[in-house]
């Protein structure tokens, strides 16, 4: 940015739509053409993603999507460049910068906190596996994105995209609006154009939340075709990493990327054989054409702007030659939540005191945890408190029946309407809109959602992807389709050519306030 005093700035009430970047809406495929042909090298492009978070996300509209530099990133791109002199290229993702979800760790000098003051200190002695894939893949890791503090599990009066550690993540769109959580950081900073591709997670929501009010694409994938090692976890059987992209093309290269058998997560055995190598290979603009596309009945909500997006993705899918098939599910889902949050509660302390166990934190366990936060109230909750950690710190070991049969409930039941509704019906994916439009940011008070699609998928541990799907209100709104396990190819190829009819992505302009 410059210092001429015409410039607009995001500290003034219209748009700042003059914030020029030169890397602006690029794709990994045109980057790579730019190493090949010499115009970029990976160290400027690298050197260029990281003066832009200096100017707009801690200067600027003051996005607050990146809590940690990597200070090894340009020399990273260095030896890359020098790999491409040599005439190795690694894959798709060589030279390509990603930032990683704060939860995520990395055997380098940055921090693994998931948000938190009382982890400062933890650098991981080993990288998560699926860090080790994208350094194989040649992936230049800019740095860690901020999240809704312990990925979202700590108040139930919590603003998303807060952390003690990082504060408060902004929505590019409209800066006092919500960027969703927890995956915050991540969704934002892809969106604003502070790194090519990046990596959220989700137990429920966190990365298609984001994606969709943010204006991406997010892939929530099946659970078990990414590895959880290293990952601060929430729910063994929720949780999963995911890529957040502005194109699914390239969502689905930095899927591929990511994705591999882990010894360390048992669950990843059963995507033996049923992971794709290449997932590009989905990509059919004609992906839509004689799909069975199932629809819940009922209008999710009463607001006419929302309503009519909805009645044209769906009119839109008849035109690519889906079939659209009127189902009732979502009501059934929707009594499984309590017996959901128990399972997160039970999982939530038994993962997190194995995490912590061979951490390099200084706390050990949740409890600790706990009396941090209370020890150092002023910082480490200044707006709201921890009654999830409290609750869950009440929970017993994984043998009590509480658990069991909150599991049974939970996992198996939403499974079976699932399964039911989409075998019963031979769909090849449940639609409807992600997300309401974000809200605004309420510290005090905590969010205030409308509509949701993001439980279905989540507590089934099945794959979901979003794509942009339209502008409310200055704000975006995504498109969902969901599926059965290991179906995101399928998902993909739908996906890809929903995006390519309607290319509902619009760049945020970094409005100051809704009301402005």
């Amino acid at each position: 940015m410059n210092n001429n005093k015409d410039e607009k700035t995001a500290n003034d009430s219209e748009p700042v739509d003059n914030l020029l970047f030169d890397l602006d809406e690029q794709t990994i495929a045109s980057l790579t053409e730019k190493f090949a042909a010499g115009t970029y090298t990976i160290e400027q492009v690298t050197k260029l993603y990281l003066d832009r978070i200096l100017a707009i996300d801690k200067d600027g509209p003051t996005l607050n999507s990146v809590i940690e530099i990597n200070p090894e990133a340009l020399e990273i791109a260095k030896k890359l460049d020098a790999e491409l002199v040599a005439g190795k290229k690694r894959g798709p993702l060589h030279g390509i910068p990603v930032l990683i979800k704060d939860n995520i760790d990395t055997a380098d000098k940055m921090h693994t906190t998931a948000g938190s003051l009382a982890m400062m200190g933890n650098i991981a002695s080993k990288d998560a596996f699926l860090v080790q894939k994208l350094r194989a893949a040649g992936a230049v890791i800019l740095g860690k994105t901020n999240l809704s503090e312990w990925a979202n599990f700590r108040s139930t009066q919590s603003s998303s995209g807060w952390s003690s550690r990082g504060r408060q993540t902004k929505n590019p769109y409209i800066l006092d609006h919500s960027p969703c959580g927890s995956s915050a950081g991540s969704g934002v900073a892809v969106s604003a154009n502070l790194c090519a591709v990046a990596v959220g997670t989700e137990t429920d929501g966190s990365i298609v939340c984001p994606a969709s009010v943010n204006g991406i694409v997010g892939i929530k994938p099946t659970v078990g075709l990414v590895s959880r090692s290293g990952i601060i976890p929430i729910s063994a059987t929720q949780d999963t990493a995911g890529p957040m992209a502005r194109t699914v093309t390239d969502a689905a290269i930095l899927l591929g990327g990511m994705i591999g058998i882990d010894e360390n997560d048992a669950v990843t055995l059963e995507s033996k054989g049923k992971q794709k190598i290449d997932y590009t290979k989905f990509l059919d603009k004609n992906g839509l054409v004689g799909k069975r596309i199932g629809i819940e009945r009922k209008l999710q909500g009463t607001n006419p702007v929302i309503n009519a997006v909805f009645t044209d993705s769906v009119n839109l899918l008849k035109s690519l030659g889906a079939i659209v098939v009127e189902i009732d599910y979502l009501d059934r889902i929707s009594e499984l939540g309590d017996a959901e949050y128990t399972v997160l509660q039970y999982e939530f302390k038994d993962g997190l005191n194995r995490y912590l166990a061979t951490a390099n934190a200084n706390v050990k366990s949740l409890k600790e945890v706990i009396d941090f936060n209370l020890l150092n109230r002023s910082k480490a909750m200044p707006y709201f408190n921890q009654e999830i950690l409290d609750s869950s710190q009440l929970k017993g070991p994984l043998n009590e029946q509480e658990y069991k049969k909150a599991l049974t409930k939970s996992f198996d039941g939403s499974k079976a309407i699932l399964d039911s509704v989409i075998e019963g019906n031979s769909l090849d994916a449940i639609c409807g809109i992600t997300m309401g439009p974000a809200c605004s940011i309420d510290v005090i008070y905590g969010d205030k959602w409308g509509y949701s699609l993001t439980m279905p998928a989540a507590a089934s541990g099945y794959p979901h992807i979003t794509i942009p799907g339209g502008v409310v209100y200055d704000l975006p709104i995504g498109f969902s389709f969901f599926g059965l396990p290991y179906t995101e190819g399928n998902l993909i190829r739908m996906g890809y050519a929903f995006e390519q009819a309607t290319m509902k992505r619009v760049k945020p302009n970094f409005k100051k306030a809704f009301l402005s």
